[in-house]
């Protein structure tokens, strides 16, 4: 695995869980954990299991008792390491969203189809798809219960970076993470929406807003030097700062390809949202609406129930029965937010050991990446209405 902050720790946490759990056809071993600074990735494989450390990614790349790479780096290393490891045969899983750009993104879809042929599995790590409610709502939908899809509304609400005086992490530099709000937080409702109802974003009308331009920069930078471009200022008490040259905030409408209308608002500037994830979808036969913040729940409206018994119900998705959760509790006993990367990793090694495709793919990925792109064209253009590229347009599968 090549990071080992926020999502190398729910990453590891799944792998060392995954075959205590389900019984499946391989065994994961965490052979080798990657990080810049030796001092802390030494630590980091200590505190998350893993056998040995190393500074260098390539390390992984030659190493021939390593099947697998798991990117969890910052969105800029994506496309390098994804490559090489799938040029090398390996398998690889690599974090949302799975690039920068465009370009690379169909650079890293080509490369999946390419290893494929070869053996060698890939897949984007869009986590919340595997939260049993959120896989329960698909099969609703899927299954007809919701009818036909009209509306679809889905927000993704943050408040971490509220305070002004909040540093200049790399999450908010273009160049290291291609988005701020959008690509962070807005790709996984982009993912989510498009999973759960089957239908994919054609077109979209955006707009987007950076609310401080300026902050301060990380504590150890040395100066103005440390920016994103080598631009830079000092704020009234003579601090050094730097420009922020991602999105604060995006809120765009859209059209699926199913003939729903959709809107959808990503913000890191919700005061008072933690992490408040929630879709509705709304249908001609009911309607069906999952909230992460009580992630093992679903409401669910049936229109076709008498009209003296109509109104929203509560699902609690904790039996048996519902997806992923033969191997957990009780029915009654919730599971959390970790579970949904321990259910990733156990879809992961069944497609590895079977040789079956794992989804999300990197194609898949691109598709979340070519609405990305869209949105922020739109938006560039004073919210013009803009087309999503297909995403098979430039790849050969």
């Amino acid at each position: 695995m090549v990071g080992y902050a926020f999502m190398g720790a729910a990453h590891s946490q799944a792998w060392r869980t995954v075959n205590r759990v389900y019984d499946l056809p391989a065994r994961a071993r965490m052979a080798l954990i990657c990080g810049r600074d030796s001092g802390q990735v030494a630590q980091a494989a200590d505190r998350l299991g893993w056998d040995a450390y190393t500074t260098d990614w390539r390390d992984l790349i030659n190493r021939d008792d390593i099947d697998v790479v798991d990117v969890c780096t910052p969105g800029d290393s994506h496309a390098e390491i994804a490559l090489a490891a799938l040029a090398a045969g390996k398998h690889v899983l690599c974090e949302k969203p799975l690039a920068n750009t465009v370009a690379e993104a169909r650079a890293m879809t080509a490369a999946a189809a390419t290893a494929r042929a070869a053996g060698a599995r890939s897949m984007c790590g869009f986590n919340y798809r595997r939260v049993p409610a959120v896989t329960m709502m698909r099969q609703m939908v899927a299954d007809g219960r919701l009818g036909v899809i009209r509306h679809v509304r889905a927000t993704y609400l943050q408040d971490w970076i509220v305070d002004p005086q909040f540093p200049l992490v790399w999450r908010l530099q273009k160049d290291r993470a291609g988005s701020g709000a959008l690509g962070d937080i807005g790709a996984h409702i982009i993912d989510l929406t498009q999973f759960v109802t089957g239908q994919r974003i054609t077109g979209v009308s955006a707009v987007t807003e950076t609310f401080i331009k300026e902050r301060p920069l990380p504590a150890g930078s040395s100066g103005l030097a440390a920016t994103v471009d080598g631009s830079g200022s000092a704020d009234a008490n003579g601090s050094a700062t730097g420009p922020v040259t991602v999105d604060d905030a995006a809120v765009f409408v859209a059209r699926l390809d199913g003939g729903a209308l959709a809107t959808y608002e990503a913000s890191r500037f919700a005061t008072g949202r933690k992490n408040a994830l929630r879709v509705e979808i709304n249908g001609s036969l009911g309607s069906v609406v999952f909230d992460l913040e009580r992630l093992n729940e679903l409401e669910f409206y049936d229109a076709t129930r008498p009209t003296l018994e109509q109104g929203f119900s509560r699902i609690l998705v904790t039996e048996g029965e519902h997806p992923y959760m033969s191997a957990w509790w009780p029915p009654g006993h919730i599971i959390g937010y970790e579970h949904s990367f321990t259910h990733q990793m156990r879809d992961f090694i069944e497609a590895i050991a079977t040789g079956t495709d794992p989804a999300p793919s990197f194609a898949d990925a691109l598709q979340v990446q070519l609405v990305l792109d869209a949105v922020t064209r739109s938006a560039e253009v004073g919210s013009t209405w803009t087309e999503v590229e297909p995403a098979l347009s430039a790849v050969a599968v």
